[in-house]
């Protein structure tokens, strides 16, 4: 329950509009945080278990960055709940996966539960979103929609891509883990997953741009 009492809901369709909207640098910060926590936890876990001894129980590197990833996941997800007061839908699929292999990861002591976890993520993501257009639905709004303002085939042109990037991303994740060390693998999950988003999403900016609706306070005054 809210604090006035109403249900907690999940986030409103990116249509509504009663729906909160997060900063882009800070829903931006929210996801990239985690993943530079998980970076951080294997680079520096011989130095972080000498000062905090309690760390030194869960093994190597990979598992204290395993425990510090799942950790700042908990927390950035805290965090959008406070903010908008619903439970926002992609954080929370992926979110769940982090906690359920993460914990499988520290349980067994085998890494390949960390390792695989992008895998799972991105061929769900990949599924969801092309399984939503198939009954009519553009998921893709719910992620981007405090950044851009699309028309309809717009976004199911954009959902449409991201879904098929999404299963590559899944196939790129497959090899870098099993042909590549823990160290190249995390560097290239941190420093190398973001750029290539980057760029795939920069190469969807003109197809953006011409199915872009007009800023709400340019309509304005054409209605008035």
């Amino acid at each position: 329950m809210s604090r006035d009492g109403t249900p907690i809901a999940l986030e409103r369709d990116p249509s509504d509009p009663k729906r909160k909207h997060v900063n882009p640098i800070l829903k931006l910060a929210l996801e990239l945080g985690p993943l530079l926590v998980f970076f951080f936890g294997n680079a520096k876990g011989a130095w972080l278990a000498e000062q905090f001894p309690i760390l030194a129980a869960l093994g190597g590197p990979i598992f204290v960055g395993t425990a510090l990833f799942m950790t700042a996941v908990a927390i950035a997800f805290t965090i959008s709940w406070i903010i908008t007061r619903t439970i926002p839908i992609m954080p929370l699929l992926s979110g769940a996966i982090v906690l359920v292999f993460g914990a499988l990861t520290l349980w067994l002591h085998d890494d390949t539960f960390i390792k695989v976890k992008p895998t799972i993520i991105n061929s769900m993501f990949g599924a969801i979103l092309l399984g939503g257009l198939f009954f009519g639905k553009s998921f893709l709004g719910y992620v981007f929609d405090s950044a851009f303002r699309l028309d309809a085939e717009g976004w199911r042109k954009l959902t449409f891509r991201w879904g098929l990037f999404f299963f590559f991303m899944a196939g790129v994740n497959e090899v870098m883990w099993r042909n590549f060390s823990t160290d190249i693998w995390i560097a290239f999950k941190v420093w190398g997953n973001m750029p290539m988003s980057i760029l795939f999403m920069m190469a969807q900016l003109p197809m953006m741009k011409r199915h872009a609706l007009p800023d709400e306070d340019e309509v304005a005054p054409a209605e008035a």
